[in-house]
């Protein structure tokens, strides 16, 4: 179930003291949510989207941000979830205030074959796992919009790794 309240910044979506996974498949997001509460993450701690969900969202964010949303990167966060979104991917938001349980979900993140993995601060929004191709990230602002990137599962894991 998507977060509720939706927790935004400038008009869009910003889960401060949170880690958003995104995930390729289905199966990938429920296994992500099977090893969280593995982890000792609580029902309460745990909100899920699927891909029609977080189009939505994204879309409702995108019209409701307002001129500030665009100053700092929250704005083009947004716009990569619905790229995302719109490519099938499915999301995962985890409350994760302290590094300790940062560092637990980053684990789960790379085990479970999240494509992305963001902690959110009141600052600073981390990327916890590597954005993963080869592609030379270019400077980002406002007009440019994020690089977005996007490992695929050999690319994380080799061919093996699914065996």
């Amino acid at each position: 179930m998507p977060m509720n309240p939706h927790p935004t910044a400038f008009g869009v979506f910003k889960p401060v003291d949170h880690v958003l996974m995104s995930f390729e498949t289905a199966a990938d997001s429920d296994a992500a949510v099977s090893a969280l509460r593995d982890a000792g993450f609580g029902d309460s701690d745990v909100s899920r989207y699927t891909p029609g969900e977080m189009r939505e969202q994204a879309e409702i964010d995108i019209g409701n941000a307002s001129g500030l949303a665009s100053l700092g990167q929250n704005l083009n966060l947004v716009k990569a979830h619905l790229a995302l979104a719109l490519q099938g991917q499915s999301f995962v938001v985890v409350r994760a205030a302290d590094s300790e349980r940062v560092e637990l979900v980053t684990e789960v993140a790379q085990r479970t074959h999240a494509t992305r993995a963001q902690h959110y601060g009141s600052f600073v929004i981390e990327e916890l796992i590597p954005p993963g191709t080869t592609t030379q990230q270019t400077a980002e602002s406002p007009d440019r919009g994020l690089d977005l990137q996007k490992r695929k599962r050999d690319d994380l894991h080799g061919p093996e790794a699914d065996a």
